[in-house]
Order: structure tokens, then C-alpha cells, then sequence
């Protein structure tokens, strides 16, 4: 480590390729660039010397022993490097120096002495740190002896590093060896190789570091791209299981949808998969994590492998679910393309480099299963798993869909992307009664507790509803059938009220009934009891008179006996 640490070196400012080389090429030293005819080693070089010039004020020298000045100018200002400014401000000098066979005869020792004194003045113009040498070949073209060309070409790569250059040379691959003098890359410090391979019609760029001198270096092959923004290399094999874990939930755009999960919505960063065949609303619920995503005033990545950006749009507004406004205000990216256009490594350095470009927090890929015909299973697994990985190193919520095929058994899917997937989200089409329903089941959220209930997924132009589990019969019913038994019961619940209603009208009536019984049996009590106090009353008074009569009686006798009769 201590040995990597004191390697000097010199950036590229060629994305990818520095994180690779841990700080770009070997400063002072040579690198060999080496590949193929159109594999972009010309463009390589142009852009170490173009970015050593603009953005690490280390001015350069390219000498070319091919194309002429203007050539060169004209075939980097697509772009953007604005060449022909450099050289106008000495930040860059051109040299070319033609070599043709036809007018060279080899007579005597050959040397290199005239290219070291152009080189020389041409270095000394700028005030030169980088110095770019395209083609190596060209310049011992006209020359036969090996042993003088092996020499020289020593001689050159020291000539260079004694003046402390960073230098690339290029150079065209040879049977066998990775140059064609086959010396090249003994002598370099750092040995890079470009390969432009084709494979069932498909193209694609791939870059090995064969050799780097005292450090340490990614060792795999890398796709890189060669486009409007120029060279670029994605490190994509070098992803690991090291990510940061987010505890924020983000809503899915779907209130019902995030009521299905305790604490509503999945964690931010989290992998989520739709998957359902065809035509069950798995692009559609896509859109509304994007749509989600906008509104809360975050950035999304939409790509689509099947739709245009126009016709997606247009189709999303009959769910009530306008991306436009989104695209307008640039929160919403769209990247549309055929699978077919580029291989998998290419479609994967495009998906990365348009995320690192856009910065979104969230991303759709629409669908996954559009690959499955472009490779291998295992390379398909290993394409997605790579994506995942990167999506979750950058914290980057990743929306995947994945059609399905229909049959028995859709709990599986065609790359065994499932295990991949913190989050999976089935969607069913089921055929009852002569009509087609939609369903949708949470089969997997990882960390989160969930439902395991089967719900009806409804679209229309309000948007997605998921209904309440409707269970008839000991199974769920959806769609007509749902509607259908519900008619039902409330024809039961209605003729249930009547009934009741009617019952306790009978038993109202008869409570009525009753209570005029009772209110006449205390009216006829109550004249009973009148009846019985006039009898009492009537035989007191009779006790009374009949009591008076006789101490009246009594007391007339007693004053009608004579005063005799008693003694």
C-alpha cells in the first residue's frame, strides 16, 4: 500500500477511468493505449490532453503521425473540447509529422533524433506536462530492421520520462500480442487495452488495464461509452454489498397501496419490483412512484425499453397521472431505447452514466424483462444486479417492472430477479365469470411488516384504488362477481330490516293491545272498589244506627221503671 501511495499520478478527467486507476495515469511516466481499428484510442488521447490542458493547467503536445491538425480539431469538436481554442491560447500545440514509405530509403544506422528535437521545440513551446504520440506504428512503418525498431522504441519511452512527460501512446493490436512490434507494452508503465467486439449484431467497447506499475488497479473489463459527452468508463464490476441503509419511507403515489405497509410506503433506497403479465398495471404503477416522486420536489429517471417518452405520457393521463408538467420542469428524465439498440454491458454504462449526469432519487426501469432476449440468463442477473448495487451505493430508490408470462406458477421470475428485490409487488389478472380482473399482493417487503391480504386494483381516471379484500364463499371475489354478491346482501340486509320492522310494528300493536286490557281491567277495578266502599260504608252507617238505636232503647227503659219496682 505504501509502495501505491508514492506512484505519482496525473488525472485524465475521464469518468470511470480514474476511480479505476485510483488517480488516473502514471505522472512523468508512459501509458500505452492499444486496441483495435475504431475501438476510440484516438479519442482517448485526445481527451487526457484536452482535460490536462483545461482543467489541470498542464499543457500538452499532440503529434500525429496520421491525421493532419485540422482533421484532429474537427473530429473532437462534436464534443464539446473546443480543441482549436486550446491551441489558439499555446495550451495545446499540434504537431504533424508525415512518414510515408514511398519516399524513405533506409541507408545506414537509423535513429530518432529528429523527432526528439520537434518533440523538444514542441514541448518547449507550451511549457508541455502531456504529450500524446498517435500512431506508433506509422513511425517505424517505412522500416524493416526489428533490432534498430526495438532500440528506438526504448529509446523514445526514456527520452520521454527523462523530461518528466506524461505521455499516451497509441497503438494498433498485433496476432498475438497486444502490439504489433510486440515491445510496446513491456517497455510502458501502464498498459491499457480497447476492445470493439460484436456479438449477434450487437456492438460493444470494452477497456482491460493490462498492466499499471506500482499500484493498485481494477482488473476486470469495463464497457465505456463514446458519445456527445465524449469518453467515459463505468466501473461497474466493482460494486459491492457496502450501501447506506435509510430509514425514511417514501410514498409509492398510491394512498392505499402505502396503507398496506405499517408505518406507510417502503424505505427509501430499497429495491421494488412489479412484475405481472401483461396488462395488469405494471407501468402504470411505476408512473405513480415517479409522479410521487415529482411532487414532493425530488428528481426522477424514467427509462422505457417499450413506449416513447410521448406515448407513455399520453397514456399515463387517462389514470389521472400527468408526467408532463414534471418533464416540462425538468423533475422528470426520460430515456427511451430499444433493448436491442446496445448490448447489456452498453445499456448498463448508459443507465449509469445517466444517473450520475441526472442525480435522481428515484428510478424506473420499464421493463427488466426486455433484456431476456439479449443474453444469457446469468449475464442478465448479473446486468441487474450490478444496477441494483449501484442505485443502492447512491441511495437511489430503484422501481423495477417485470413482465411476466401467464400460467400456474408466476411466483418466479424469468432472471431470478426476485432475491435482488427488497421489495416485491405482484400483480395478477384473473379470469371470472367471463371477465378479467386485476389483483395486486404484497409478496415481499424486507424490514417491514405488512399485509398479506389480495386486493382488487382498480384504474381509472381518478387514479389507482386498491379495494378492500371482499371474501364470499371462502374465497375473494372481484369485479362483477364482487358486485354481484354485494347486490345480494343488500337485498338480504333489506328483506332482514323488513322483516325486523314488521315485527316490532306486530309487537307495538300488541303492546297497545295489551296496555287497553289493562286499562280496562283497572277501570273495572276501580268501580269494583267503589262499589265495595259504598257496601262498607253503608254497613258502618248501618253498625252506627243500629248501636245508636239500641243505647236509645236501653235508656228509655230504665227511665219508664217505677221507684218502687227497685227496691
Amino acid at each position: 500500500m505504501a509502495q501505491s501511495i508514492s506512484i505519482r499520478k496525473s488525472p485524465t478527467g475521464i469518468q470511470g477511468f480514474d476511480e479505476l486507476t485510483l488517480g488516473g495515469l502514471p505522472a512523468g511516466r508512459t501509458a500505452l493505449v492499444c486496441g483495435s481499428a475504431g475501438c476510440g484510442k484516438t479519442l482517448f488521447a485526445s481527451t487526457f490532453l484536452v482535460n490536462g490542458a483545461r482543467d489541470y493547467d498542464e499543457p500538452g503536445v499532440f503529434v500525429s503521425f496520421e491525421e493532419r491538425p485540422s482533421d484532429i480539431v474537427e473530429n473532437v469538436a462534436s464534443l464539446g473540447f473546443g480543441l482549436d481554442e486550446l491551441v489558439a491560447t499555446g495550451r495545446v500545440y499540434i504537431e504533424h509529422i508525415v512518414i510515408d514509405p514511398s519516399e524513405f530509403a533506409e541507408i545506414g544506422e537509423y535513429d530518432l533524433e529528429g523527432l526528439f528535437l520537434r518533440l523538444e521545440l514542441a514541448i518547449d513551446q507550451v511549457g508541455a506536462r502531456r504529450v500524446v504520440l498517435d500512431t506508433i506504428e506509422s513511425l517505424f512503418s517505412a522500416f524493416d530492421n526489428p533490432a534498430v525498431l526495438r532500440a528506438e522504441i526504448r529509446r523514445l519511452f526514456d527520452w520521454l520520462k527523462d523530461r518528466g512527460m506524461t505521455t499516451v501512446i497509441t497503438g494498433e493490436r498485433g496476432e498475438g500480442s497486444l502490439t504489433r512490434q510486440g515491445l510496446e507494452e513491456y517497455v510502458s508503465d501502464c498498459v491499457i487495452l480497447l476492445d470493439h467486439r460484436v456479438d449477434s449484431q450487437i456492438s460493444t467497447r470494452r477497456m482491460r488495464i493490462v498492466k499499471y506499475r506500482g499500484t493498485s488497479h481494477g482488473t476486470n473489463e469495463y464497457p465505456f461509452l463514446i458519445d456527445s459527452d465524449g469518453f467515459s468508463v463505468l466501473p461497474v464490476s466493482s460494486l459491492g454489498l457496502e450501501h447506506r441503509v435509510y430509514e425514511e419511507r417514501i410514498s409509492t403515489g398510491v394512498p392505499d397501496l402505502d396503507a398496506m405497509v405499517s408505518g406507510g410506503g417502503f424505505y427509501r433506497g430499497s429495491s421494488i419490483l412489479l412484475s405481472g403479465v401483461a396488462g395488469s398495471g405494471k407501468s402504470s404503477l411505476a408512473a405513480c412512484f415517479a409522479a410521487q416522486a415529482c411532487r414532493s420536489g425530488e428528481r426522477a429517471l424514467y427509462f422505457s425499453f417499450e413506449e416513447s417518452r410521448e406515448q407513455a405520457i399520453r397514456n399515463m393521463r387517462s389514470i389521472g397521472v400527468d408526467l408532463e408538467p414534471y418533464f416540462r420542469a425538468g423533475q422528470l428524465h426520460f430515456v427511451a431505447t430499444r433493448p436491442t439498440l446496445y448490448s447489456l454491458e452498453m445499456h448498463l454504462a448508459i443507465l449509469l452514466r445517466e444517473v450520475i449526469r441526472t442525480e435522481p432519487t428515484l428510478v424506473v426501469l420499464d421493463p427488466i424483462s426486455a433484456f431476456t432476449e439479449s443474453g444469457a440468463r446469468l449475464e442478465v442477473q448479473s446486468m441487474l444486479l450490478r444496477m441494483v448495487d449501484f442505485l443502492k451505493t447512491k441511495g437511489i430508490t430503484g422501481v423495477f417492472t417485470h413482465l411476466m408470462q401467464g400460467g400456474d406458477n408466476l411466483i418466479k421470475t424469468d432472471a431470478g430477479l426476485s432475491s435482488l428485490m427488497d421489495t416485491w409487488v405482484l400483480l395478477l389478472n384473473r379470469e371470472t365469470n367471463g371477465e378479467f380482473n386485476r389483483e395486486l399482493y404484497l409478496l415481499k417487503a424486507r424490514g417491514l411488516e405488512h399485509s398479506n391480504q389480495v386486493r382488487e386494483f382498480v384504474m381509472g381516471a381518478d387514479g389507482i384504488r386498491l379495494l378492500e379484500p371482499y371474501v364470499g364463499d371462502g374465497h375473494a371475489l372481484t369485479g362483477s362477481a364482487r358486485r354481484a354478491e354485494e347486490a345480494r346482501l343488500r337485498r338480504v340486509e333489506i328483506e332482514r330490516s323488513q322483516r325486523v320492522a314488521r315485527e316490532q310494528a306486530r309487537l307495538e300493536q300488541k303492546r297497545r293491545g295489551v296496555l287497553a286490557q289493562i286499562e280496562q281491567l283497572r277501570s273495572e277495578l276501580a268501580a269494583e272498589e267503589a262499589d265495595l266502599k259504598l257496601l262498607i260504608d253503608s254497613e258502618t252507617a248501618y253498625r252506627q244506627s243500629l248501636a245508636d238505636d239500641r243505647h236509645v232503647m236501653e235508656k228509655s227503659r230504665r227511665a219508664a221503671r217505677p221507684d218502687g219496682a227497685s227496691r
